[in-house]
C-alpha cells in the first residue's frame, strides 16, 4: 500500500513537472511567496473568474517540511499545525477539519490536481493580493495554518443546523442542502427571527420537521459537511429567509409577499 502511494504520488509530481508550463503560458499568471518569485512553472487554469493553481508548489513554499502522498484518490498533505485533504471532484477541501467551498469543484487535469489559490491560502493562513499591473498574484505567509474545526464550528450549533438540513434536504445536492443551512443561518442575523440556531429551529409553526420529531434523525456525512460549509460563510441561497418545495406546497404568499431568490433542486428560495 505505502508503495502505490509514493508511486502515485510520484506520477502526480511528473505531471506537473510535465504540464506546468503549458498551463502557465496559458493562464499569464505569475506567482510570488514572501516576496520570492516561484521559479518553477506549474500549473495555473483561470475559470469563471477564479484562478486555480498546481497545490504542491504553494504548500512547499510556505511550509518546506510539508509531507503528500497520495491515498484513496485524494492528495493528504501534513505540515506542522496542517492537515490537507485535496479530492479530485470535490466541492470543497478540508483543511484542520475546517471545509472550505469550492463552487466549480477541484480539479484534475492533465493528471495534475487544481484548486482555488484563495481557497488553498485560506487553508494554508497565508495572505493573497492581486497585482494586476503586473499580472502577479502576491501570496505573504499568516501566524499559521487555519483554525482547527475543533475550535471554530460551534458544536451545538452544527448539532441542530446538521440535523435540519438532513431532515429537510437530506436528498438533495449539496448546494441544496447548503441553502437550507443559509436559510437558518440568514434568520439568525435578521431581527425578525430568534437569534440562535436553536431558537430559530424550534420556533413555533416554521419547520415541521421541528414538531414531528424528524429533527432527531441522525444526519448523513454530507449533511454534517453542508452545516459547516454553511457556517463557514459558504452561500447558495442569497439572503433568502424561507423555502418551500413548490411541488406540495402553494408559493402563492411567498411570491405575492417575497422577494423570489433562487430554485436548487426541489426547493424555491424567497427572501
Amino acid at each position: 500500500m505505502k508503495k502505490r502511494a509514493l508511486c502515485a504520488l510520484a506520477s502526480l509530481v511528473l505531471c506537473v513537472s510535465l504540464t506546468g508550463p503549458a498551463y502557465a503560458a496559458e493562464s499569464g499568471v505569475s506567482f510570488e511567496v514572501n516576496g520570492t518569485s516561484l521559479v518553477t512553472e506549474f500549473a495555473t487554469k483561470v475559470e469563471n473568474e477564479m484562478t486555480y493553481v498546481s497545490y504542491w508548489p504553494i504548500v512547499q513554499a510556505l511550509y518546506p517540511e510539508a509531507v503528500a502522498v497520495w491515498n484513496n484518490g485524494q492528495a493528504e498533505v501534513t505540515a506542522p499545525g496542517l492537515k490537507l485533504q485535496i479530492a479530485p471532484g470535490a466541492k470543497y477541501i478540508v483543511a484542520n477539519g475546517r471545509y472550505l467551498y469550492v463552487p466549480d469543484g477541484v480539479k484534475l487535469e492533465n493528471g495534475v490536481v487544481l484548486v482555488p489559490v484563495r481557497t488553498l491560502c485560506q487553508a494554508l493562513g497565508a495572505k493573497v493580493v492581486w497585482n494586476g499591473a503586473e499580472s502577479v498574484i502576491e501570496i505573504t505567509s499568516g501566524s499559521g495554518p487555519i483554525a482547527s474545526g475543533d475550535s471554530f464550528y460551534d458544536q451545538e450549533d452544527l448539532y441542530w443546523l446538521s440535523r435540519i438540513i438532513y431532515a429537510e434536504s437530506g436528498n438533495q445536492s449539496l448546494e441544496g442542502k447548503v441553502a437550507v443551512g443559509n436559510v437558518v443561518l440568514n434568520r439568525v442575523a435578521s431581527p425578525q427571527f430568534p437569534n440562535s440556531v436553536y431558537s430559530v429551529i424550534f420556533q413555533r409553526n416554521q419547520f415541521t420537521p421541528a414538531s414531528n420529531g424528524r429533527i432527531n434523525r441522525t444526519p448523513t456525512a454530507e449533511c454534517v459537511i453542508a452545516a459547516k460549509l454553511a457556517m463557514e460563510g459558504t452561500n447558495t441561497a442569497g439572503n433568502a429567509l424561507y423555502f418551500i418545495n413548490p411541488s406540495i406546497s402553494s408559493s402563492r404568499w411567498f411570491s405575492r409577499n417575497c422577494t423570489y431568490v433562487a430554485t436548487i433542486g426541489a426547493h424555491a428560495f424567497f427572501a
